[in-house]
């Protein structure tokens, strides 16, 4: 074989980092379940979108293209959630250094250690995609959907896909982070998502083809996000893309008139340029020594001159303090929560500056909030299952657990402390939805210090005509205590799995896997009950943070029967509010019981993997 053919194959195909990464993941039962749970999951939204009436083959047609849309973005939503978890590897190696100070005295190049890590992780993320390809041929059958739709469905995923996991390859092989980046770059992504979706809402002007039927513009964020770009791939007749000649920005005129393709090329030229970065830094970290961190040295934290530090108190339960403590040792631990509070501040207060001035309407006001503080509790509940999913497995991986084992430390403390140690170091980050509803539900309080456009919304429920306020002042205080009680479930459920699985990949996934279904299945249940079942559809909207703050937020779209006695409405969310937290706090102390029941089996069968 020619020279310049072996150094592409090793490159690749037979790079012995992918292939080592792709045949030890094949052989894993857990990566078996997760590929046929996905194409699972993908089978039922399609049988969902495919449901109806038998009608004429038009109808059918429809049907099977708004059943392709719906899977085209299921597929999308899936690959997001699932290319950081397996890409977590990826960072969690750099964690421990002698990994990459083994790999450096191989004969490997620089760019086949990089693609190494890259290829051997992407590929299970690509082949999902490929599992769910009958799936889309299927559609074909009923009609309506193009084969050209198709292949831009699956290159704005794996551009997804590709743009995701060279992040995470970046931020391993330059030891950017360490394990606890695991948990930003996942909230990353969600925040990222969440605030060019909803930014993208706001800017969107009325397209002067089809006015009426509400069809609208591309903006400059649709070539920024995948779930536009694939809404204006599929939907080009509601959410149409400028002519060149309309363009608002000349200057960037391929970002309005081809947000699709722009999407997969910025994808993979940022990809190529993060490579080349890798690529070339990657020896870097070979050269790089025992240092003193400059925040540290600055705050007088650590270990001093002398070799010792001043001593803490523990307090009562000393896995809750050491929990707690190990998680405030980076400078994300330390400002970082802070930082993410302040911002929620700042957000209340300049969305409140905004309508107050009449920059944004009242209907506005409401979307960010609902986009802004919706992704602020998803980031708190990705967060919280995250460091739980890996308080227990990450000590197994590292040999601690078999320390603190031959302590006197029994299961049940070790457990509680892990649970309170966690809570305590998301407390600011807890309070943020607080702090963003509460300054708005002050300024609501407040008659909108006199805002000329007032702070109520006139819409229209039934056949009668209502008005409400921006929100409901009180759900600042509900959403937070519903958010608690909601986070402390999300820690116990990490726990069990963290307890349950050996190693941290394996336990994050399912810990998010599980919480995910759960997730979705009481967001469905109380959004169909509080548009149908009066006053009690409106308690079970506590049964989810989100469904919570939906219903405070509108409660015309979310409570629609309730509101025929409004102030019987917002008695039925505080008592549902009260009931969820008492039943969220009967499931913990449930799972603690069970997990501590069971502790030591679980740990002497999976004492001493890694």
């Amino acid at each position: 074989m020619p020279a310049a053919l072996v150094w592409l194959s090793n490159l690749l195909p037979t790079n012995p980092i992918a292939v080592r990464i792709i045949s030890g993941g094949s052989t894993r039962a857990r990566h078996l379940l997760l590929r046929a749970g996905y194409l699972a999951i993908m089978i039922a939204i399609l049988l969902l979108g495919l449901l109806g009436s038998d009608g004429t083959m038009k109808q059918l047609a429809t049907r099977g293209a708004a059943a392709f849309s719906l899977v085209a973005l299921g597929q999308v939503a899936l690959i997001c959630v699932l290319t950081p978890i397996f890409m977590a590897g990826a960072i969690v190696q750099e964690a421990n250094p002698r990994t990459w100070d083994i790999l450096l005295t191989t004969p490997l190049s620089n760019l086949q250690i990089v693609l190494g890590n890259l290829w051997g992780r992407l590929f299970f993320v690509l082949a999902l995609l490929l599992s769910t390809l009958p799936l889309f041929i299927l559609t074909q059958f009923f009609g309506g959907v193009p084969g050209s739709s198709i292949m831009t469905a699956y290159a704005i995923a794996a551009s997804s896909a590709l743009i995701v996991a060279t992040i995470a390859v970046t931020l391993s092989v330059t030891r950017s982070a360490g394990k606890r980046a695991v948990f930003v770059f996942y909230a990353a992504v969600v925040m990222y998502l969440f605030v060019t979706y909803a930014a993208d809402t706001y800017a969107r002007s009325t397209a002067s083809i089809g006015v009426g039927s509400g069809a609208t513009h591309t903006t400059i964020f649709t070539a920024f996000n995948p779930f536009l770009a694939l809404e204006s791939a599929l939907q080009s007749t509601t959410y149409i893309a400028y002519a060149p000649s309309e363009v608002p920005l000349p200057q960037l005129a391929i970002l309005y008139t081809s947000p699709t393709s722009t999407f997969c090329v910025l994808c993979v030229v940022l990809s190529f340029a993060m490579i080349v970065w890798s690529t070339v830094r990657l020896r870097v970290i070979g050269t790089r020594g025992a240092q003193i961190v400059w925040w540290r040295a600055i705050l007088g934290t650590g270990v001093g001159v002398g070799g010792t530090r001043v001593s803490q108190r523990v307090g009562h339960n000393p896995i809750a303090w050491r929990e707690n403590m190990l998680r405030k040792q980076s400078v994300g631990g330390v400002f970082g929560r802070w930082a993410f509070l302040a911002l929620g501040a700042c957000v209340g207060i300049t969305l409140a500056g905004l309508h107050h001035q009449g920059s944004i309407t009242s209907t506005d006001l409401r979307l960010a909030l609902l986009a802004v503080v919706g992704a602020e509790i998803a980031v708190v509940l990705l967060t919280a299952v995250s460091l739980s999913a890996t308080a227990v497995s990450r000590e197994r991986e590292d040999g601690t657990l078999d320390i603190l084992l031959t302590t006197p430390i029994q299961p049940g403390p070790y457990l509680a402390g892990k649970l309170i140690g966690i809570g305590q170091f998301l407390v600011p980050m807890i309070a943020v939805p607080f702090v963003t509803l509460g300054v708005i539900a002050i300024y609501v309080l407040a008659g909108g210090f006199g805002a000329a456009q007032g702070i109520t919304v006139a819409q229209t429920v039934g056949v009668s005509s209502i008005t409400l306020p921006i929100m409901l002042p009180e759900g600042a205080l509900l959403v937070l205590i519903d958010l608690v009680a909601a986070t402390s479930f999300a820690i116990m459920v990490g726990l069990q799995w963290s307890l349950r699985t050996k190693g941290t990949i394996g336990s994050v996934m399912s810990a998010i896997g599980v919480l995910g279904v759960l997730g979705l299945v009481l967001g469905v249940c109380a959004t169909g009950f509080g548009k149908n079942i009066p006053y009690l559809g409106a308690a079970a909207a506590a049964a989810s943070p989100l469904n919570l703050l939906y219903a405070t937020v509108d409660p015309a779209a979310s409570i629609t029967e309730s509101l025929g006695d409004m102030s019987a409405a917002r008695t039925s969310l505080v008592v549902g509010t009260l009931v969820a937290a008492v039943i969220y706090g009967a499931a913990c102390m449930a799972m603690h019981a069970a997990m501590k029941k069971g502790f030591m089996m679980v740990v002497r069968r999976l004492a001493g993997t890694n």
